[in-house]
This record gives structure tokens, sequence and C-alpha cells, in this order.
């Protein structure tokens, strides 16, 4: 987003120079969209807007060729929504927005097949929330906002074995559009 454009430009990080290089384009335009690292040395870009439309479609990053291609959209075109990758190397794309309104639902994506199904829907709809893959494998949510509630402390657990989403305690404070890991791993 550049004063409200959508940027369909790229840059790559040199971590030997410290600098950064032009990169092949993204086949769509869009902003407030997700950036998830694959197991596969691939990079899968997922939903958001260019200011006037939602987007639905999905682009994979391929690392060896410096390339973007287009693979199958989302079930439900979303911005401001999570992605995270699960243990077993698919990823859960959560919440987000419409125009109108915050979303509940939950979408997985299978970087093998390229292909997206539904899962089990968040018990209360959000948008600019995080998420947190934690040890167990279960994703945390936490926060976000909604037309209904206004900003949310509510956090909820996700569980992958069964696709399914159970309340959890919610935060002291209500926020949106906060930051928080990705992935929480528990050292000894």
């Amino acid at each position: 987003n550049n004063n409200g454009t959508a940027l369909a430009s790229c840059e790559l990080y040199n971590t030997a120079l410290g600098g950064w290089n032009p990169a092949t384009s993204l086949v769509t335009a869009r902003f407030y969209h997700t950036a998830t690292p694959l197991t596969t040395d691939k990079v899968l870009v997922v939903g958001g807007t260019d200011g006037t439309f939602l987007r639905a479609s999905a682009e994979v990053f391929n690392i060896a060729t410096a390339q973007w291609g287009a693979t199958i959209g989302l079930d439900a075109a979303r911005y401001n929504h999570t992605a995270t990758l699960l243990a077993d190397g698919k990823v859960l794309v959560v919440g987000g927005r419409d125009f109108i309104d915050s979303l509940p639902s939950a979408e997985l994506y299978d970087p093998v097949s390229g292909k997206w199904s539904t899962t089990g829907s968040l018990n209360i709809a959000r948008h600019s929330h995080t998420a947190t893959l934690l040890d167990d494998g279960r994703v945390l949510v936490a926060g976000g906002q909604n037309n209904t509630s206004g900003t949310l402390a509510s956090a909820e657990l996700y569980h992958p074995a069964t696709g399914t989403w159970t309340i959890t305690g919610s935060l002291a404070a209500g926020r949106n559009q906060h930051r928080g890991p990705r992935r929480l791993q528990h050292r000894q």
C-alpha cells in the first residue's frame, strides 16, 4: 500500500549484503494480505484488497526460481486475517473481514495439492487479531475486533486434529492490530 494504491512490486532482502533487490511482481496487486513461508521453500500470499475489490486469490513465490505463480484461491475473500503454518505443513487462514463485517470462517491450504478446504469456524468473528502456533500444535487466536463487540479481549484455541475451536481465557484488556509471535516455542 503506497498512499492508498495497492502494489504488485516485491523486493528481496539480501542478508549477505544487507540490502534490498527487486524481485518479480505479484500476479495481483494487493494490501492487507498475509505472506506465509511454507516448508517447501515457497511463500504463500493470500487475500487482501486493492482498495476497491476484495481478493480471494492466492499466489505462491518459488524461492528457487524467484517467480510468482497463481494457485487456487480462498472460498471467502478477506483482508486483515491471519495465516499460520501448522505443524503438518498446511496453512490455517482465520477470520478477517469483508467490506461489511468480520468473518468467523477459517480455511486450510494444502501446499502439496495446492487446494483449500474449509475447517471449523471461530466462535466469535474477528479481524485484526493475532494467531500463534503453540508447541502442542494448537493455534491461539487472541483479540481483534468486529462490528458487534468492537475491540475484543476474547481468545480461542484451534485444534488441528478435530478442526474445532474452543474459547479460552480472555486478555486483561481488549486490543486489535497488535502483534505477537507466529510460533511460540517452549524453551527449557
